[in-house]
């Protein structure tokens, strides 16, 4: 029997167990909570997904202790009638609530627990000034995130923010960046989701997490919902896919802009290396496509010293500007991987240094690495270096070429040229 058809069993005895135990058949109620319980103790101790297996933790916890109760009644001293409240739930109702089971209620209760791990809840600390370049990317993205809820004079009539922003371009070019810098500077809620927060093994799930997360969003605007990597969500529909990954697409487009979903204050960002993947009315609902390209000459020369920040460094501006028109073709995260290596130069040096001169640092010696040669030069490795006495090098423009020398861009021309014919048919440039 598959974990489907179980936990399909164990809600119908569930469920059976509840009604005869409202009919204050307890001798049958116990037996079927005791049923119930068996078939709940395998589902929890096999489930790898989180939110179902603290689901079926609590329904263990209630079915347990009401089990307990009724064997007090049926096999104890104890007669008084056993009141059926707290530790089984009832069958809700009231207003839009009749007919809803108390299973359906309770898992989407845990899955909508599951996606407040979306929000972020404490700032990236990424501000606009942090992201080199792009500026016509970052002027959309205030036009949606900032002005609506700073200026809202500015949006009134039939003046109103986007809803749907989809951020596309090669890998590594700074789409993630910007939706950090969207959730340190927006006053409201921020959901950064992927697909495989949103997919699940099981029937009919997937498509209530998508509502839960839309629905969570429309009750804490303004919000953010942030899809990464959002062509694996909603690739183009074909023959060929089954119905689960249809279904998906078809509930994503009716929260996206469905009918009677009131959608002002919640903006949808998407990012997608691939965009020519996406299905077509998901591309549609995604009223600006911004083409995140490759960086020019002085944003890379930005990114260059952004990404050296406070580290020692003897580098002047002129040396910036000779990285960005060195490194031409190469993206953002190209960029942060040669800082990151060239960072590393300094401790090399040291490493396969043979002698260190020692040097006089606010009262104190210290060693630092240096050519035999050197007047003064001492002749010791690293390791015969005194704790706490080494004066490392500081990164110099050298360290940078030599690591240049052997690295190439990442991103393919093949890659950009389908990227630009994306952006001539369909998008716009950032």
């Amino acid at each position: 029997m598959s974990n489907e058809d179980l936990r399909k069993k164990a809600i119908d005895i569930s469920k059976r167990a509840c009604d005869e135990d409202r009919k204050t058949n307890y001798e049958e109620a116990y037996g079927l909570y005791k049923q119930s319980i068996r078939y709940f103790m395998h589902l929890y101790k096999y489930e790898q997904n989180p939110i179902l297996k603290q689901s079926f933790q609590e329904k263990l916890g209630e079915y347990m202790k009401r089990a307990e109760e009724l064997n007090d009644y049926l096999h104890g001293e104890e007669k008084k009638q056993p009141v059926l409240s707290g530790g089984v739930r009832e069958e809700r109702k009231g207003p839009g609530k009749s007919g809803n089971r108390p299973e359906d209620d309770d898992a989407n209760a845990g899955l909508r627990k599951g996606l407040e791990g979306a929000i972020i809840t404490e700032k990236p600390n990424v501000k606009w000034t942090d992201v080199a370049g792009l500026a016509n990317a970052k002027q959309v993205l205030q036009e949606a995130v900032i002005l609506p809820s700073r200026f809202p004079e500015l949006f009134v009539g039939k003046r109103t923010p986007w809803k749907g922003i989809l951020l596309y371009g090669p890998p590594g070019t700074g789409k993630s960046f910007l939706a950090k810098a969207c959730a340190t500077e927006c006053d409201g809620t921020f959901f950064s989701v992927s697909s495989s927060d949103l997919v699940s093994k099981f029937m009919g799930e997937s498509e209530r997490l998508v509502r839960s997360l839309f629905e969570m969003a429309r009750s804490s605007r303004p919000a953010v919902i942030f899809i990464d990597e959002i062509d694996s969500l909603c690739g183009s529909r074909s023959e060929g896919e089954n119905d689960a990954t249809r279904r998906i697409k078809t509930e994503f487009l009716v929260q996206m802009q469905g009918v009677g979903h009131n959608e002002e204050g919640i903006l949808v960002l998407g990012a997608t290396n691939i965009p020519w993947e996406l299905d077509p009315a998901i591309r549609r609902r995604f009223e600006r496509r911004v083409y995140i390209s490759l960086p020019e000459a002085p944003a890379r020369a930005l990114m260059f010293k952004l990404n050296l920040g406070d580290t020692p460094n003897d580098l002047t501006e002129e040396d910036y500007n000779e990285l960005g028109n060195r490194t031409e073709g190469y993206s953002g995260s190209d960029i942060a991987t040669t800082v990151k290596a060239a960072l590393m130069e300094p401790v090399r040096k040291c490493q396969r240094a043979t002698h260190f001169l020692p040097v006089n640092v606010a009262g104190q010696t210290k060693y630092s690495p240096c050519a035999p040669s050197t007047p003064g030069a001492r002749e010791m490795t690293l390791m015969d270096v005194p704790a706490g006495a080494l004066k490392p090098p500081e990164v110099d423009i050298d360290d940078f070429f030599r690591i240049l020398d052997t690295t190439r861009p990442s991103v393919s021309p093949q890659d950009l040229l389908k990227q630009q014919e994306f952006t001539e048919m369909y998008g716009q440039e950032g």
